[in-house]
């Protein structure tokens, strides 16, 4: 019975350490990348809300998103899931959406514009 404590001790152990690591890696990414800087602040709540509430992204902010990059992008939303304001969402849900999000600027951008 000691041995099954003592491993499951460990499982828990190994898998803090991997968040752990993770979400440094994570961090450093962002760092590295200055993707807190690439938007601006109204953007970055229009985004927020179109992938963590319910809203569309203007092409303005899309523009900005892709110019952000797919990396900075899925790196600040996986930070902003580590927050724990954020524990009791569906995180595989909020991802879905984040591509979804990322998907349709992509789109947006291919699209012709209209004529004015």
């Amino acid at each position: 019975m000691a041995s099954l404590n003592a491993y499951s001790f460990l499982l828990v152990l190994f898998i803090t350490i991997g968040v752990v690591i993770a979400t440094k890696k994570n961090d450093k990414f962002i760092m590295e990348n200055n993707c807190e800087a690439k938007m601006d602040k109204p953007c970055v709540l229009e985004v927020f809300d179109s992938i963590f509430k319910t809203g569309s992204v203007t092409n303005k902010c899309c523009g900005e998103l892709l110019v952000l990059g797919k990396k900075c992008h899925h790196a600040l939303v996986k930070r902003a899931l580590e927050n724990p304001i954020f524990k009791n969402l569906d995180h595989k849900t909020i991802m879905h959406k984040s591509i979804t999000t990322w998907d349709n600027c992509l789109k947006l951008s291919h699209s012709p514009s209209p004529s004015a």
